[in-house]
C-alpha cells in the first residue's frame, strides 16, 4: 500500500514538473502577436494616408474649388481629448500594477467616457458638414480616413468596457497578471497616435 502512495506521488511529481516544463517551452506571445496586428493596422493607415497626400500633390487646387473650409474648434478639441485620454488610460495600468483595483476600475471607466466623448464629437462633426461623402475626392478621403479612424476608436472603447466588465471579479487583474490591461492600453495608445497624423494631414496641412 505504501509503494502505491509513493508511486502516485512519484507520478504526480513527474506530471506537475511536465506541465512546468511545458510552459516554460512555451511562453507567451500574446503580446507579440498584438504588436504584429497593430503593425499591420498602421501599415493600411499609412496606405491611406498615401493615397491621400498624392491625392493633394497632383491636383492643382486642394481641396477642391468649392469645398468648405474644415472647422477646427470641434476637433481640435476632440484631439486634446483624445491625447489626455492615453494618460488616463495609463493611470489604469498603473494602478493595477500597485494591486489598486478600484483606481484601474476608475480609470479604465473615464477612458471609456472619454473615448465615447470623442465619437459623439465626431458624429456631430459630421452631421454639420457642408459637403458629402461623394462631394468630391477631398470630402471622400475625409469620411474614409476619419470613418475608418472612428471604428477603430469604437473598438477600443469596447476593448475598454470588455476589461472593465472582466475586471468586476475582485483578483482577476493584479500586479502579476494584467495583460487584458496592457493590450487595451497599447491599442488606445495607437488610435492616438493614428488621430494625432490625421488631424495634421486633414486639419493643419
Amino acid at each position: 500500500m505504501q509503494s502505491q502512495i509513493a508511486n502516485t506521488t512519484i507520478i504526480e511529481q513527474n506530471r506537475h514538473g511536465t506541465v512546468d516544463a511545458h510552459h516554460e517551452a512555451h511562453p507567451d506571445h500574446r503580446l507579440f502577436g498584438l504588436v504584429v496586428f497593430l503593425i499591420a493596422e498602421g501599415m493600411i493607415f499609412m496606405g491611406m494616408f498615401g493615397a491621400y497626400l498624392a491625392f493633394r500633390s497632383t491636383l492643382p487646387v486642394w481641396p477642391p474649388e468649392g469645398t468648405p473650409e474644415l472647422e477646427l474648434l470641434l476637433p481640435g478639441v476632440n484631439t486634446i481629448n483624445l491625447i489626455a485620454s492615453s494618460f488616463v488610460m495609463h493611470n489604469a495600468d498603473t494602478a493595477i500594477k500597485k494591486n489598486d483595483e478600484k483606481g484601474m476600475r476608475t480609470w479604465l471607466a473615464i477612458t471609456a467616457l472619454m473615448g465615447a466623448i470623442f465619437l459623439v464629437g465626431q458624429v456631430y462633426e459630421y452631421t454639420h458638414l457642408e459637403f458629402g461623402l461623394t462631394t468630391n475626392l477631398f470630402a471622400s478621403a475625409f469620411y474614409v480616413l476619419t470613418g475608418f479612424h472612428g471604428l477603430h476608436v469604437t473598438i477600443g472603447v469596447l476593448a475598454i468596457l470588455a476589461v472593465l466588465w472582466r475586471s468586476r471579479t475582485p483578483g482577476h487583474y493584479s500586479n502579476e497578471h494584467h495583460f487584458g490591461i496592457e493590450a487595451a492600453e497599447l491599442y488606445w495608445h495607437f488610435v492616438d497616435v493614428i488621430w494625432i497624423i490625421l488631424f495634421g494631414l486633414i486639419y493643419l496641412l
